[in-house]
């Protein structure tokens, strides 16, 4: 598999494959690869060829060096390259739009400290869990209607598009601030943003988007995206009110308010990373529920197994794939020799099968402990609403649990086409009511 050469290349098949948002629709083929790369080349150079230009990157693979490059955030930096994997027209294109940056959007994801941890501040209480107890009966009623949908069909629905997709951006949206009315215009927006090589997901009504398409399809999500949160922000600041919209509009940075970039990314990373990963984590709960019906009957009569479920979904399904860093200076990761400047690729989903720390790690385990993945990362960058995530997956599975009696699979699920955030687009289930 790899060439003889003085840095351990990846041979142009699996390469491609490493970055091909369609190999993620495939899960167990990339699981294998990642299986086989841990064992043979658990970092592992990647060259761009003549069908995918991207700028050469370092593969990492194996757990414990994915999270050791999680929480040095000194050696391993947002910046300046893009912490998400592009080719290199994309890159170009986001310099252009940004006015130099590799990033498209400016937000807690793309900042390094020391001015992270200052934007992370403005928020970050809002979403912890002593605050989050005060919209719990909120959250609750938004989980029964999101049920009531369910049921209204009969007994057979599309669990993604019925429950899933529309239940946390309730959620997010309502602690944002955005009414109800405009939820679709999010959903839409977010699946553009994420889901641009996914012809289901992108709302163009086009397959097989040469890439090109799909940047222009990014880009003009970002501008709806700030056209929509600059009118929030003035109405906000006009009359502030207890949202996290008012915060962010409101907000002051040493003393001076949030420039349009930095502001437009707190808005954008919230709406949509907010909603889309925990719709990820759902869906792959439920559907583990309904490949196992003792386990759903087991989990009815004993709700103490519902927060290991809600955390092996979250591990089972790794929604944010991989995310990449730019080394700060000469380093070494795993015993290979990384260069100041070099681009890096910590893949989550690698991680989270590696099976020296997971038993069994494609086996959904509800019992399993530890479960220490990094499906919400670590350290510093560690996911701002895990929380939050957490606790909506709770209330929708007590819901669930409470008003159906049981659940199997009504046809195949499909998992969308995408390198980044990923998940399963399509659930179709069979139901009983209680």
């Amino acid at each position: 598999m790899m060439a003889t050469q003085e840095k351990p290349r990846l041979d142009p098949e699996t390469a491609r494959q490493v970055i091909s948002p369609e190999s993620y629709a495939e899960w167990d083929g990339i699981l294998d690869t990642f299986d086989r790369l841990r064992a043979e080349a658990p970092v592992a150079w990647v060259d761009a060829d003549d069908d995918a230009v991207h700028p050469p990157f370092w593969l990492v693979t194996r757990y414990d060096d994915v999270m050791r490059m999680s929480k040095d955030n000194t050696t391993f930096l947002n910046n300046p390259h893009s912490v998400v994997f592009s080719l290199t027209e994309g890159i170009e294109f986001a310099k252009a739009f940004s006015g130099g940056s590799e990033h498209m959007v400016a937000s807690l994801v793309t900042f390094d400290a020391p001015i992270h941890m200052k934007y992370r501040k403005l928020t970050q209480e809002w979403f912890m869990p002593k605050n989050l107890r005060g919209v719990e009966d909120d959250i609750r009623a938004i989980a029964n209607a999101a049920v009531d949908r369910l049921l209204a069909g009969g007994e057979e629905a599309d669990f993604v598009k019925t429950v899933s997709a529309p239940y946390p951006l309730h959620v997010v949206m309502q602690i944002l601030g955005v009414p109800e009315a405009d939820e679709p215009r999010m959903l839409m927006l977010t699946q553009q943003l994420f889901g641009g090589s996914d012809e289901d997901l992108n709302q163009s009504g086009m397959k097989d988007l040469p890439p090109e398409a799909i940047t222009q399809l990014v880009a003009g999500a970002v501008k709806d995206f700030e056209a929509y949160f600059a009118k929030l922000t003035a109405e906000r600041r006009a009359n502030p009110t207890e949202d996290v919209a008012s915060t962010i509009a409101n907000a002051v940075i040493d003393g001076e308010p949030l420039n349009d970039r930095d502001m437009m990314g707190y808005y954008i990373i919230l709406a949509a990373a907010g909603h889309d990963t925990t719709s990820a984590s759902t869906a792959g709960a439920m559907l583990a529920l309904a490949q196992d019906p003792e386990q759903w009957a087991r989990v009815r009569a004993d709700r103490s197994l519902l927060p290991g479920i809600v955390e092996e979904a979250i591990r089972w399904t790794t929604p944010v794939q991989h995310f990449m860093r730019t080394a700060a200076e000469d380093t070494e990761i795993g015993g290979q020799p990384i260069a100041r400047g070099d681009w890096l690729m910590m893949n989550y989903v690698a991680a989270n099968h590696d099976p020296s720390v997971f038993d069994d790690p494609r086996k959904f385990d509800a019992a399993r402990s530890p479960n220490r993945h990094l499906a919400f990362g670590a350290g510093a960058h560690q996911c701002l609403g895990l929380h939050l995530a957490r606790l909506e997956m709770r209330i929708l599975f007590e819901t669930l649990l409470d008003r159906i009696a049981t659940v199997e699979l009504a046809g195949a699920p499909a998992r969308s086409k995408s390198t980044f955030v990923g998940g399963l687009k399509t659930l179709p289930l069979r139901f009983t009511t209680a």
